[in-house]
């Protein structure tokens, strides 16, 4: 079943949806979308610095992707306001990456696959990596999902409770640097904190409470993975915008759904 392509890329895009869709919800919760783009826009940097030193991709992007995010989060522990650095960081991680894969001696590689993904040239290897990636994540989100919720909501009720917020924001920030890694082959740098964002964006009308809403963005994470793909080969257009295209589409109609029920 695996030799066939489509049946890969199916999987691969269903397994990175759910596990992005999780971990967008607190994404959402916390407004971090600014901190997803900078650490997704450093995986070009870590694809460059993997090929230098020949190593696998995977790793790289996600040694890099880690120390990005917890650079930023550093930073927006120090500072209010931090949308500037954030920018700073975000769009200089990606064109340093940019300049370095040029300068790696003699790498050929894809880079529109790398911005904006291949998930139709995902192999067995990729899609035991990307399972296992959000196996990691999925797990370690439903085991510290109270946790994580509570330092979400009220950081000082947590405190109170004996849950160290600054401990769960890291916890958010290992988990976003991992879920870079596996995503980078499926959406591409450039269109991860998208996938990350949209379905639970798309949930959150849908939504009375928190755990509704992580059930209903992985439903349409994984409705816009197949779509996407349906999409692509219908038009054949990228598979990667296509599958953002079809969570873009979703959200618009949740969101006049409940314009409509005001």
């Amino acid at each position: 079943m695996l030799d066939d392509f489509a049946i890969r890329a199916a999987l691969a895009g269903v397994g990175v949806g759910l596990v992005a869709s999780l971990l967008g919800c607190f994404v959402v919760w916390r407004r971090m979308a600014y901190f997803g783009d900078a650490t997704a826009h450093a995986a070009i940097l870590g694809v460059a610095l993997s090929l230098g030193f020949s190593l696998p991709v995977t790793w790289g992007v996600l040694a890099v992707a880690t120390v990005m995010a917890l650079t930023v989060s550093g930073l927006s522990d120090r500072w209010q306001g931090v949308d500037t650095v954030l920018g700073v960081l975000a769009h200089g991680a990606l064109a340093l990456g940019l300049m370095a894969v040029a300068f790696v001696p003699g790498a050929r590689i894809d880079l529109e696959g790398y911005l904006f993904g291949d998930i139709l040239s995902v192999s067995k290897s990729d899609l035991a990596v990307i399972w296992v990636g959000a196996a990691v994540v999925g797990g370690l989100l439903m085991w510290r999902w109270q946790a994580l919720l509570t330092a979400t909501v009220n950081p000082d009720l947590a405190a109170a409770s004996g849950i160290d917020p600054a401990r769960e924001k890291r916890i958010l920030t290992l988990a976003l640097a991992l879920v870079v890694a596996v995503s980078i082959k499926v959406v591409g740098a450039l269109l991860i904190t998208a996938l990350v964002i949209i379905p639970a964006a798309a949930a959150r009308p849908l939504s009375r409470t928190p755990e509704q809403m992580a059930i209903y963005a992985a439903l349409i994470s994984a409705f816009s993975a197949l779509g996407g793909l349906w999409l692509a080969f219908q038009l054949d257009s990228p598979a990667g915008p296509s599958i953002i295209t079809v969570a873009v589409a979703v959200f618009a109609v949740t969101s006049l759904s409940r314009g409509l029920r005001a």
